[in-house]
């Protein structure tokens, strides 16, 4: 088998423009890494890692995942991706309620580029707010001990740093999605995840080392991750397929339609969207309890801390809202329902319009309910095992889901590659099924 990847690999090498796309796609990466370390103007990076490190609490580490630890370090990249991120959504969101969006979102291309623009906008926007943000707490943090010389000129300088960071990784996105392989903005986090992912190995030996961590569970923690990822790779390429029969139609002397197809519903449609609204919620304002004194201010953060019974069950309810209400965003079966009988199309043993469309919901509702407690498992797990077991685990859930859900579209590009010039693919076992 390792001799077929070694050929497979070799192959993929051998074609000059997925050569070409790779090489790309790693070189924006290392610019990426190397910007991640270049640090903010006027800032103490030390002291204020420490400082987070101690009391930042878990927002701030959530969100130091994303940015691939230029957060914690306050680095031009400190902001990450996360405000493109946050304005696709808002997007998203937005055009199930605004007709005007709505409307572009069903023009093509055309439509589809400005909604594109009006995202650059709107991350910027959100940039400059979040930035505004963390200038003002770094000199209220601490007694502005992290802040060399505090001031307008400071907040001016980390604002103007920050978004332009942000907008620096925005375009790095797009150049890698436009000439390189895979989608540019998930590559970043990828990247982000990965390179942090040697010092937890590093960490995790180092208990295991020192007595902390025997052997057994060492050896079960690699058994429950390995158990973790395959469970990830087998649901987030399942599918529920809905069969279609098209009915025939004669045009003049041609027939058109009579083939069979199905539609294929995604076991999870939201993907990572439901863990990080989750997440994002939930640890605010244990994150701002962190920095007030007040005692009922900090049994909220206590009560809402990672670990315990009352963030755990949140966790889990808002992971299962937000799946339904995602993919109540992303799919309509009313729209599904009349596109198929615009075109002839129908459910075996389902009456087009209304009854197409309650079949196609009840299923969706099945679905969905089985994606969310699949999200929720493996989101759950870390917390259980740090914080109920005190057993070291340093490979998140979200990370994981992230982690293997960009691997699989990328697998996905690089096939599709291979199988475009007549090559046998990339993977053993025939193409690839990936999530899109």
């Amino acid at each position: 088998m390792l001799e077929r990847l070694i050929t497979n690999i070799r192959k993929v090498f051998n074609i000059p423009e997925l050569r070409n796309r790779i090489l790309f796609t790693l070189g924006m990466l290392a610019v990426y890494r190397i910007g991640a370390h270049i640090p903010t103007p006027g800032i103490n990076q030390d002291e204020l890692a420490k400082f987070l490190q101690k009391e930042g609490g878990a927002l701030l580490g959530f969100l130091d995942i994303f940015s691939g630890g230029a957060l914690s370090r306050m680095t031009i990249f400190a902001l990450g991706i996360m405000p493109y991120i946050s304005a696709s959504i808002i997007l998203q969101l937005l055009t199930v309620v605004i007709p005007h969006l709505t409307k572009l979102a069903k023009e093509g291309e055309r439509g589809r580029k400005k909604i594109i623009q009006y995202t650059r906008f709107g991350t910027i926007g959100i940039g400059l707010i979040q930035a505004f943000g963390i200038a003002v707490g770094l000199e209220g943090m601490n007694k502005g001990a992290f802040v060399q010389a505090p001031g307008w000129g400071f907040r001016l300088m980390t604002i103007l740093t920050l978004t332009t960071g942000t907008a620096f990784l925005m375009w790095l996105g797009e150049q890698i999605t436009e000439r390189g392989i895979g989608n540019g903005i998930s590559l970043i986090i990828f990247a982000g995840i990965v390179a942090r992912l040697p010092a937890a190995v590093v960490q995790t030996y180092q208990l295991f080392e020192v007595g902390q961590l025997s052997g057994i569970a060492l050896l079960s923690l690699t058994v429950l991750m390995i158990l973790v990822i395959a469970a990830i790779v087998f649901l987030e390429t399942g599918r529920r397929k809905i069969p279609v029969q098209y009915a025939k139609r004669v045009v003049g002397r041609r027939v058109f339609g009579g083939q069979s197809t199905h539609i294929p519903l995604k076991i999870n449609t939201a993907g990572v969207i439901p863990p990080i609204f989750a997440s994002s919620i939930i640890a605010f304002p244990a994150t701002i309890a962190g920095f007030i004194t007040v005692a009922w201010v900090r049994n909220i953060g206590t009560m809402l801390a990672p670990g315990s019974v009352t963030y755990t069950i949140l966790y889990v309810s808002l992971i299962v809202f937000f799946c339904y209400f995602y993919t109540a965003v992303v799919l309509n079966p009313v729209d599904i329902a009349d596109n198929m009988k615009k075109y002839g199309g129908f459910i075996p043993g389902i009456r087009p319009g209304q009854r197409t469309s309650d079949y196609i919901y009840r299923v969706l509702n099945r679905v969905t309910f089985a994606g969310s407690l699949y999200l929720a498992v493996v989101c759950v797990i870390p917390e259980i095992l740090i914080y109920k077991l005190g057993v070291p685990f340093y490979f998140g859930g979200t990370s994981l889901l992230i982690t293997v859900g960009v691997g699989l579209d990328t697998a996905q590009q690089m096939e599709s590659h291979m199988l475009m010039r007549n090559y046998e693919g990339f993977l053993s076992k025939g193409p690839m099924r990936g999530r899109s």
